[in-house]
């Protein structure tokens, strides 16, 4: 391989390989929209395209699918259609709109979920217990872009302020649609969840992914790597390369296909490999499943309790972790107990990855993240390694 190609690895060249076409999250379609909103209530016209800042600081365009501006009662609204890309998304052609109203001073940015947006009812997610399914990054988009306009048009009492507004956010037919999500099963009722960490979908076809994988390990293995990761996403990449200080050519985007990485990798070896990813999806890797997909393989909260029961949890505890509501909820209640449940689970997803590599002279160790990228599970580095050859 020549070393034009071996520079051109990690998770951008990765989705470049696959051919497929990125979307824009629901998070990215909402603050588009509530951002025309409140831009068109301060200004009287609505901005089309509008545009957004990433969190990696991308600059896409929305053209608006909806508009309406009613100045006399403080309000206005605009709605984009989110565009999936090439993923089979179930939220492909929704239109999400945003509803902004001004509040009395004092209020802040205050979100509200309209009509296809569901309301967290149970414990266990990164929203307390009747809040709006819209997730922490989506709102921090929101609030940034417009504290943005407010401070552009004049709409805080002072620059850089946050304004005092109501955000009501709404999918159409969104609650139809979350019926075929696991929002019912999480307690998350009457529609969607407005996500996303980077604003952009990361499109999957099983077999376009899994060749970008295996092209991953080759070019990180011509560059002359001797240790990479395998990372679920975009915060789990970040966590490896601040632990490891790993280029972007160790770096593969092996998103739910576990099983991809460790196969390639026990045919064409390298020195050392992490494992990095979310809690839940790695509590998948630990009870033996290759593919963390929610639609192909899910948490096994029966199996944690039996890891919390060998971690030293009581009876009680055991049984309360076996009902939590999800993998995250399980964590915490061990975690409040002294029970060292993310350990375990990293621990179980290392021995599963050396049972997958068959002895080949890999060492692996596992790193488990929450949510907001704290790391809340670690295994040390076991296997053979340090023999593997490149060719």
């Amino acid at each position: 391989m020549g070393g034009q190609q071996a520079a051109a690895g990690g998770r951008s060249a990765q989705l470049a390989h696959t051919g497929l076409r990125p979307g824009w999250t629901t998070g990215a379609c909402a603050t588009a929209a509530s951002t025309a909103a409140y831009t068109a209530l301060l200004t009287g016209e609505f901005p089309d395209p509008v545009t957004i800042i990433l969190p990696k600081g991308q600059t896409p365009s929305f053209a608006l699918a909806v508009e309406e501006l009613d100045a006399g009662s403080g309000s206005a609204m605009a709605g984009v259609v989110k565009d999936a890309g090439d993923d089979p998304d179930v939220t492909h052609g929704a239109l999400i709109r945003a509803r902004v109203r001004v509040l009395s001073p004092g209020s802040g940015v205050v979100f509200k979920a309209g009509p296809g947006v569901g309301t967290v009812t149970r414990p266990g997610l990164p929203l307390d217990v009747g809040e709006p399914a819209v997730n922490p990054v989506p709102r921090q988009m929101m609030r940034e872009h417009l504290t943005e306009v407010a401070r552009r048009y004049g709409g805080a009492a002072e620059p850089g302020a946050e304004p005092d507004i109501e955000v009501e956010i709404s999918v159409d037919h969104g609650e139809e649609i979350a019926r075929n999500t696991w929002n019912p099963r999480l307690g998350i009722l009457g529609g969607l969840s407005i996500l996303g960490t980077t604003g952009i979908v990361v499109p999957y076809s099983c077999s376009a992914w899994i060749d970008s994988i295996r092209r991953g390990v080759d070019v990180a293995r011509a560059a002359g790597r001797t240790h990479v990761a395998g990372c679920t996403g975009s915060t789990s990449e970040k966590v490896a390369v601040a632990l490891h200080h790993l280029p972007e050519d160790a770096l593969l985007d092996m998103g739910d296909f576990a099983g991809a990485v460790l196969k390639y990798v026990r045919r064409h070896p390298v020195d050392r490999l992490t494992i990095c990813g979310g809690f839940a999806k790695l509590s998948k890797l630990a009870a033996g499943h290759l593919d963390l997909h929610s639609a192909r393989s899910q948490v096994d909260k029966g199996f944690l309790a039996e890891l919390a029961r060998q971690g030293g949890a009581d009876e009680a505890l055991a049984e309360a972790v076996a009902g939590a509501n999800t993998a995250l909820a399980a964590l915490q209640l061990c975690t409040a107990a002294g029970v060292p449940l993310g350990d375990l689970v990293a621990a179980r997803a290392r021995d599963e990855s050396l049972a997958v590599l068959r002895g080949a002279p890999v060492a692996v160790d596992v790193i488990c993240i929450d949510r907001a990228g704290m790391v809340v599970g670690r295994a040390e580095p076991r296997g053979p390694g340090g023999s593997g050859r490149r060719r």
